[in-house]
């Protein structure tokens, strides 16, 4: 379906942030495309377009964080405070860093 050897680069879907102006402009942009059925792949696409090249940021946790659980730092407010989007806690765990940050 893609004609070649390499996606180009896009964000994943786990989490993004970009201001309103790109969101307009990659709403045109994707109005021109050929709808691509792997959606992180269809944006890299438009931004390429855009000639717009995301970046990577070390908040995004959207595989999940590596914490040991009797760890005194799951309790400290900053282990979270830099984290931006944080996949693969249960509720109760979504609770807890809630409350701590």
């Amino acid at each position: 379906l893609y004609n070649k050897n390499n996606y180009p680069p896009y964000a994943g879907g786990g989490g993004f942030i970009m201001d309103g102006p790109l969101a307009k402009r990659l709403h045109k942009t994707s109005e021109t495309l050929e709808l691509y059925p792997i959606d992180d792949v269809f944006l890299g696409m438009c931004l390429e377009v855009l000639k717009v090249t995301p970046v990577g940021h070390e908040g995004f946790k959207t595989f999940g964080i590596v914490k040991n659980k009797n760890s005194k730092m799951n309790k400290e407010p900053c282990f979270f405070r830099s984290m931006l989007v944080v996949h693969k806690l249960l509720p109760p765990d979504l609770l807890q860093m809630w409350d701590l940050v």
